[in-house]
């Protein structure tokens, strides 16, 4: 559990920060012999929950498609923060509450007063950042609709899993808005630059198997199979090393603006750190003794 969360944070200098979330209560779940607290924290438009080792993030605001209003964005922004600097916990799953992911920014409620619109959306980019630079694994979970700030949400993190209710669309030119959340970095990235422009050019709502298809998401399943999936996905992440996680993922991200010569040499300083760690010589015992290795995070 993080010993400090940040407190004071805000997404801009225009509006007042946050408070250090307190703990509501524990519930204890049985996993075999072992008895697992879930701790949850206390938000008034996310719901943040910790479990053996999972974080998840669920944005609360079912009444209008859980859309971010200035509350959330700095709540969600100080769930990051929390979450990144745990060490306890190893895997993030982002997803929403009654139905739907994420149905964007609250148009009556995107630029506060006291801010310009520059220093508005530079704020909202740096969450953004944020979530690109977590250095450990982050899961969507999305049923319902995801659209503008929040299809973008979704496929900014490692894995989208998907149920087969749900719908993206890039909405932006719609409301008289461009691409942002970093849909314009992400979207030719995963899917090639022409598919990016017709998402972008015409904003359509696309089924999850269209989306499958595109390249958009890892997989599409049945909505009450959801949960169990993605929560067999973060488990056997969470019990993966996670130095060799991380290095994969900064691998892997960063491999769009290298060169060969230089992906190679970026992966081989990774490989040095890897051998270092006690997780790497757990994996070569666990190897040879014919056993199930017992990562540590050391």
């Amino acid at each position: 559990m993080p010993s400090e969360w940040l407190d004071g944070t805000s997404i801009d200098g225009g509006y007042s920060a946050l408070s250090r979330p307190e703990i509501l209560g524990y519930k204890t779940w049985s996993l075999g012999s072992t008895i697992i607290p879930k701790v949850n924290y206390q938000y008034e438009t996310i719901t943040y929950e910790l479990l053996d080792g999972v974080a998840e993030i669920c944005l609360n605001r079912p009444e209008i498609k859980n859309a971010f209003n200035l509350k959330m964005w700095s709540e969600f922004s100080a769930a990051l923060d929390g979450f990144s600097s745990d060490n306890d916990q190893k895997v993030l799953v982002i997803t929403g509450a009654g139905g739907a992911f994420c149905s964007g920014a609250e148009l009556g409620d995107m630029i506060p007063g006291s801010t310009t619109p520059l220093s508005w959306m530079r704020g909202i980019s740096d969450i953004a950042l944020k979530l690109h630079h977590l250095h450990k694994p982050c899961i969507a979970k999305v049923r319902g609709i995801a659209a503008g700030a929040g299809a973008n949400l979704a496929f900014g993190c490692d894995l989208v899993y998907a149920s087969d209710s749900a719908r993206f669309s890039e909405i932006f030119v719609k409301r008289g808005l461009s691409v942002d959340f970093g849909g314009s970095w992400l979207l030719p990235r995963m899917i090639g630059l022409h598919k990016a422009k017709e998402l972008a050019f015409f904003g359509e709502v696309i089924s999850a198997e269209k989306a499958e298809q595109m390249g958009l998401l890892n997989r599409v399943v049945a909505d009450t199979e959801l949960d169990n999936v993605v929560s067999e996905a973060a488990k056997v992440l969470a019990n993966l090393p996670p130095t060799a996680l991380s290095l994969n993922k900064a691998l892997l991200n960063d491999s769009m603006t290298r060169s060969m010569a230089g992906s190679l040499e970026a992966e081989s300083q990774a490989q040095v750190v890897n051998i270092s760690t006690e997780d790497f010589k757990e994996a070569i015992s666990a190897f040879l003794e014919k056993r199930a290795p017992k990562f540590t995070g050391r």
